[in-house]
């Protein structure tokens, strides 16, 4: 689950709804007056738009126009459009849809949110008048690891018999620091997941397969940011990934799974020092 510290909004950060042929998707985006580029940030399981709050003020006075997203199924996105499908095929072309109504993007992938975004870019032209680059951000090559993938059959259980809103205490964060606002918006969030959404991309965790060589065949820029200790998936396998994938590999000492929240500055920096390369 992403993780979250404050959901206060800077003033330089607006909220939008974008609409393209695959529907319309809930945004924020920050852009200087002469952006240099386009950056798109896809978030991860239960994630949100929110989850890059820290990011998009940094990453628009570096000269980037920035947009972040609720996939389809998550919190104000919700459908998108009328008869949705969560497949993770289906969520790769609601990327691709925006990429192609903002392009070309640099793309930035959260946990999920890579998966996704491999995805969307394996199954596009490979060419810079969609995809300006991929950064993977504590995303692994394949599966999660074995004790994440425990947790999401346990969570695929709950599912079959448990409304979502249900769930929530048992998911509730235990920091009794986390701010009540914010686990007031965290308890929101939970409870707008489409079943349906959360079903499929669990699954997908579970069993997707290492899809390296057929991106780095893709030929755009590639770079891997991983923040550490990470659970989800082992730093070994993150950083043996980006050697396959002749990207460009940045450790986030402290960053854990979310280093967007945890260490924004240094994502920044990974991220445009990456992007003006």
């Amino acid at each position: 689950m992403s993780q979250i510290l404050s959901i206060a909004r800077p003033d330089s950060v607006r909220s939008v709804r974008l609409d393209t042929d695959r529907g319309t998707f809930a945004a924020f985006t920050a852009a200087p007056p002469a952006p240099r580029g386009t950056a798109l940030l896809v978030p991860g399981f239960n994630g949100s738009k929110e989850d890059f709050l820290p990011l998009l003020p940094g990453l628009a006075e570096a000269g980037y126009r920035v947009v972040a997203i609720d996939q389809r199924g998550q919190y104000e996105t919700g459908p998108a459009s009328t008869a949705p499908s969560y497949a993770p095929e289906d969520l790769a072309s609601d990327v691709i849809a925006l990429a192609g109504m903002l392009g070309p993007v640099h793309l930035v992938g959260h946990s999920y949110g890579g998966l996704v975004s491999r995805l969307a870019v394996l199954n596009s032209p490979c060419d810079d008048s969609t995809w300006a680059s991929l950064t993977l951000l504590n995303f692994g090559p394949a599966a999660v690891s074995e004790s994440t993938r425990e947790r999401l059959r346990l969570l695929l259980d709950a599912l079959r018999t448990t409304p979502v809103p249900d769930l929530w205490p048992f998911l509730r964060p235990e920091d009794g620091g986390v701010p009540e606002e914010v686990l007031s918006f965290l308890s929101d969030r939970w409870a707008r997941n489409a079943p349906e959404a959360l079903r499929l991309a669990a699954e997908q965790m579970i069993t997707e397969p290492d899809r390296s060589e057929a991106l780095r065949g893709c030929g755009i820029p590639l770079s891997v940011v991983f923040g550490t200790p990470e659970e989800t998936w082992p730093e070994r396998a993150a950083a043996a990934m980006a050697r396959e994938l002749g990207a460009r590999y940045t450790e986030i000492p402290g960053g854990g799974h979310s280093p967007n929240v945890y260490e924004p500055e240094a994502v920044i920096k990974a991220l445009t020092s990456f992007w003006d390369a």
